[in-house]
């Protein structure tokens, strides 16, 4: 068998994200990809005074996520987040 085979597109997660994110996201533990610090999304630094939402880790300033709000859609980038931890 190839790997082409096994290969699906992104709607065979559809399900499995849907139940991910449909969690309580403010005692989910994220890590900054700069310094590595630890702590839940509720500790964070929050300014919403920009064309989005600017996330910033609490304890080095790092951009952890951008959030972008238009009319029919919402662009997410959480490229400062080393991994994010839920509790189901």
């Amino acid at each position: 068998m190839k790997q082409s085979d096994l290969k699906l597109d992104g709607n065979a997660i559809a399900g499995v994200l849907g139940e991910i994110f449909a969690v309580e996201m403010t005692v989910a533990e994220g890590t900054c990809a700069g310094c590595g610090n630890v702590a839940p999304m509720g500790a964070v630094d929050v300014y919403v005074n920009a064309p989005g939402i600017v996330v910033r880790c609490s304890a080095c300033t790092q951009v952890l996520m951008t959030i972008v709000r238009g009319r029919d859609r919402t662009w997410l980038d959480l490229s400062g987040v080393r991994r994010l931890e839920l509790r189901s």
